[in-house]
């Protein structure tokens, strides 16, 4: 039986995360595969979803949110385990400090999770036993890790993001995809972007779609309550963390717009995050504090995507959002920002609605789509249409497996 490792960074109910528990659930079914799971934080909602034929490799789990009070302690323990380890912390403060005046330099926002990443996969110590295939299956301490502290015969990482806007450099990943074989990307366009930094790849570049359980999304869909608030109006929803890439001080301004224009438009935004307490103090400031409401983390946010008049997935950047994606499957209307991932997603004036990011676009295109129903039909019917399954792509990353068997060396 073919030894198969999968490495993450935490297993956090978030998008890359959710993919992977619904590939570990297709590989346990066949029963064909040993199936391992290592988590560089050994932290995260979705521990409770790892299928039961897998092994978690960490000794210690913690099945609490990354963000909650157990979460937090969970994520300071593991950096400082990391910093000592083997006085990994001090051994490494010349790689901080050059990353960091990168950063600054190219006036990008700082990213300081972005260094401790390396820190947290090199004061880790490594697998000693060898694997067919391991695969990092996101970007950062997952893929570090795979490069330094994994023996397989054959290694393969995914991106699931803008790969430069995430913040990512070649000094920061000190060329941690030369060993790796396959290098699998959500959309066509992050393909893209990761080749532009780094071009000598892009024979490795492969493209992997997120796999999606459209019974599974369907079911939990007519499960549970939903909205119970009472609210007659118009239901705006976003599912995703509360993170500065997802654009939400700009939906707070435009529902403040929106609402000043006349619309009886309520925002829910489902999901939780470190930003929280800078969006609250924006929705006070534009006084919407009925209106804009921040519901938190949802084990289950289908019963609310699907009583949603249009799904908003207004984000700055992007890799391949599985959160429209499961609108898509409830046959929601979609209106997105303009930018990677996104738009391989939606057929802009088909089958939903692209707009470049700022306040006045996201008011005049919401406004313009309020207005028409008759549009809104035709876009909620033309969703429907969207293949959705895609599974050439998952043979593509198999077959590795059948080619030579000359260990990748940590």
């Amino acid at each position: 039986m073919k030894k198969l490792l999968f490495i993450m960074n935490t297993m956090g109910q978030a998008g890359a995360e959710t993919a992977l528990i619904q590939l570990l659930h297709k590989l346990a079914s066949t029963g064909e595969y040993d199936l391992s799971l290592y988590a560089i934080i050994p932290c995260g909602e979705l521990f409770r979803r790892v299928p039961k034929r897998v092994h978690i490799l960490n000794k210690h789990i913690c099945r609490s949110s990354v963000l909650s009070f157990p979460g937090h302690l969970w994520i300071a323990g593991s950096v400082l385990y990391s910093y000592f380890y083997r006085l990994m912390g001090f051994r490494m403060l010349g790689y901080m400090v050059r990353n960091i005046k990168e950063q600054k330099s190219s006036g990008r926002k700082l990213q300081y999770d972005k260094l401790l990443w390396r820190l947290l996969a090199t004061g880790r110590p490594g697998r000693k036993e060898p694997y067919d295939l391991a695969v990092a299956y996101i970007e950062g301490a997952a893929t570090y890790y795979l490069a330094d502290k994994v023996e397989a015969s054959h290694k393969a990482a995914f991106v699931h993001i803008d790969y430069p806007k995430a913040g990512y450099t070649p000094r920061m990943d000190r060329d941690c995809y030369r060993g790796m074989e396959k290098i699998f990307v959500v959309s066509n366009e992050v393909g893209e972007r990761f080749c532009e930094v780094y071009p000598q790849y892009r024979d490795k570049v492969r493209l992997f779609r997120n796999l999606l359980d459209r019974e599974g999304i369907l079911r939990k869909a007519e499960s549970g309550t939903g909205f119970t608030d009472g609210f007659d109006g118009i239901r705006l929803v976003t599912v995703g963390r509360l993170h500065y890439q997802k654009g939400y001080d700009i939906a707070i301004e435009a529902l403040a717009k929106l609402r000043q224009d006349g619309y009886p438009v309520r925002w829910y935004v489902i999901g939780e995050g470190m930003e929280r307490r800078n969006l609250e103090m924006l929705i006070k400031k534009y006084q919407v504090e009925e209106n804009f409401i921040l519901m938190g983390a949802r084990d289950n946010p289908y019963p609310y995507m699907k009583q949603a008049d249009i799904y908003v997935h207004a984000t700055r950047f992007e890799g391949k959002s599985i959160a429209i994606e499961e609108a898509q499957i409830l046959g929601k209307v979609i209106v997105a920002s303009d930018c990677t991932g996104n738009r391989e997603q939606i057929e802009s004036g088909y089958d939903g609605l692209l707009l470049t990011l700022d306040i006045e676009n996201l008011v005049r295109e919401l406004e313009r789509i309020l207005d028409d129903p008759e549009l809104r039909k035709d876009y909620a019917e033309h969703v429907l249409e969207k293949k959705m399954d895609f599974p050439a792509d998952l043979e593509s990353m198999l077959a590795l497996l059948d080619e030579g068997s000359e260990h990748c060396k940590a």
